[in-house]
């Protein structure tokens, strides 16, 4: 079994599938232990701060089960050793914090015919799944394309929640030992929403997309340059810096200017799963992975309130949109989950 990362989600990952007895498990991740990641990647402690994090997870592996062999594999995945290091292991397991990375993840995994366990954590929200397994869907069938570069920050540039990664990653791990069982109830098909500061779990319903140029078309048959794919290796915006501030209005003020008449369009940047769960009547969605392509078509002149589940996507979007040159433009404080608690209790929480 092969963890892609040792940090925060590798951390809870590795140590219960160690201590589950799994015989051979592989750690990739070419980085060294932090000290200001320390609060949520407890596979580590302060004496290993510096050292290799494939060889600080071995020596803890070590110490809660002996007899696992721990491949360390202190190098980065890329596009040119992916097929043949997956190719070695039987299931795969995504704890990293990129999109780069679980596009490649995903795409190896398809071609190589193996199960990708994934997992993604940012403040206080997880999500989980499997792709890629028996006639399930892939990554790809759920998020065809990445957002815009810079519009989704990772977990040192979002932050995390310490205990998410553990509860995400526990998750991974639960699934990874039911599929080395051949067990069959598992998450494939499903992708799990965890918002912890609600306490909420919420499991939603997820086909393979028969035009997926992965699983569906079988399109992708070698690796890409996954970087250029994301934009990672373009300046955001062209170049042009992004304000850092984003300008923001309440559910109840948003409540009573829309009761009034005033001409505002309201704009969802959720995904379209958590759309078919919860909405704001009146709402147009455009998905924040599209809001690049879409911006032209919107109308500048209107006013546009911006919202998302809880306000950071939102908030990013809105950051975009002003860089783009829209002036009348407000995020949604606390997005659609306060607009429930606030405004509408009719709007299912999530």
């Amino acid at each position: 079994m092969l963890v892609v990362g040792a940090g925060g989600l590798g951390s809870p990952i590795a140590m219960y599938l160690a201590a589950a007895g799994i015989g051979y498990l592989g750690i990739i991740d070419s980085d060294v232990v932090d000290r200001s990641n320390l609060q949520r990647q407890i596979l580590h402690g302060t004496s290993d701060i510096g050292r290799r994090k494939t060889d600080s997870a071995a020596d803890r592996l070590g110490e809660i089960n002996p007899n696992v062999e721990v491949a360390r594999l202190s190098e980065t995945l890329t596009s040119a050793n992916a097929l043949e290091i997956l190719a070695e292991y039987d299931i795969v397991v995504d704890g990293t914090d990129n999109f780069p990375t679980r596009y490649l993840v995903n795409d190896a995994c398809v071609i190589l015919g193996k199960p990708n366990v994934y997992g993604s954590i940012i403040r206080f929200e997880g999500q989980a799944s499997v792709f890629s397994h028996e006639e399930g869907p892939c990554y790809r069938c759920l998020f065809r394309e990445p957002p815009p570069p810079g519009l989704v920050p990772n977990c040192a540039e979002g932050g995390v929640f310490g205990v998410v990664p553990g509860i995400v990653g526990s998750i991974q791990a639960t699934e990874a030992i039911k599929l080395a069982l051949g067990l069959s109830d598992t998450l494939s098909g499903r992708l799990l929403l965890i918002d912890v500061m609600r306490m909420r779990f919420r499991t939603i319903q997820i086909q393979k997309d028969p035009s997926c140029p992965a699983c569906g078309t079988r399109e992708i048959t070698e690796l890409i340059d996954y970087d250029a794919f994301c934009g990672v290796a373009v300046p955001p915006l062209d170049g042009r810096g992004i304000d850092e501030g984003a300008r923001e209005i309440t559910p109840r003020d948003l409540a009573t200017r829309l009761a009034r008449g005033d001409d505002i369009l309201l704009l969802d940047v959720r995904e379209p799963s958590e759309w078919a769960v919860a909405r704001i009547d009146g709402a147009r969605l455009i998905p924040l992975a599209t809001l690049q392509g879409t911006a032209p078509s919107l109308d500048r002149s209107r006013e546009i309130v911006v919202h998302c589940h809880h306000g950071t996507r939102s908030a990013a979007a809105v950051r975009y949109l002003r860089a783009e040159g829209f002036e009348r433009i407000w995020n949604l404080t606390g997005g659609i989950a306060r607009w429930s608690s606030d405004v509408d209790a009719s709007v299912p929480q999530y």
